[in-house]
């Protein structure tokens, strides 16, 4: 992982949570919940979700597979991990949270049902070692699931462009005081695979035996759902 990306969230940790909160409007909570309904996850499974942040994707795991269920959340910056325990312990959830780089995972091959990773794996060094690293640790005939922005197009698009542009690194920097990590990520965002040019990533990862996209909110958001060989 890049120094860099990691020092720029160690930088945004302490209000990342709020920041997203008003950038997004509130949609991301949807996203999150739609990536979910998508794995296929049910009670009991095993979950790893990977630049898990301050773990809400892997809160709304361990929702959704229960007291029997195992949920890992993983990042590869400490400082937006600190404050996901406590999230966790106030929702009485109990989710295990480590350091750990998506691209190297600390697991054995097939120890989960679901690996999932929400808008990080634009930010990983290679995002191809990244899905295939995610499929090996999942069972056969287990599954990746992946949220990540889009590119949406037409009038829709146009306001989405103007709005990541302009007003995200504005509102982002007042929120938190590095408004280049306001710019960062949309520039990032705007430039990543997106549907089919992504789908062709997960190909070429050789990991998947099927790949499907599901578009949220006119394509400005995707979930990918990757079947393991």
């Amino acid at each position: 992982m890049s120094t860099e990306v990691r020092q720029m969230f160690s930088s945004i940790a302490t209000r990342y949570d709020v920041t997203n909160e008003v950038l997004s409007l509130g949609i991301h909570r949807l996203w999150r919940r739609k990536a979910v309904r998508l794995s296929g996850a049910k009670s009991g499974d095993a979950v790893l979700d990977c630049a898990t942040g301050t773990g809400d994707l892997a809160l709304a795991f361990k929702r959704q597979v229960g007291e029997t269920g195992r949920v890992v959340g993983t990042d590869f910056c400490k400082e937006m991990l600190d404050s996901a325990p406590a999230k966790a312990e106030r929702e009485g959830l109990r989710v295990e949270f480590q350091v750990a780089d998506a691209m190297a995972l600390p697991f054995a091959d097939n120890s989960f049902d679901v690996a999932s990773i929400a808008f990080g794996i634009r930010n990983v060094d290679d995002p191809v070692k990244c899905l295939s690293e995610m499929a090996r640790v999942v069972r056969p005939g287990g599954r990746v699931v992946v949220l990540e922005f889009g590119q949406p197009s037409g009038f829709f698009g146009a306001l989405f462009r103007f709005y990541s542009k302009v007003v995200m690194p504005r509102v982002g920097g007042l929120l938190t005081g590095n408004r280049a990590a306001y710019e960062y990520l949309p520039r990032t965002s705007a430039a990543f695979p997106a549907g089919d040019r992504f789908l062709a990533l997960m190909e070429q990862s050789g990991g998947y035996k099927e790949k499907v996209a599901h578009p949220l909110t006119f394509g400005t958001s995707y979930v990918y759902v990757g079947t393991v060989r």
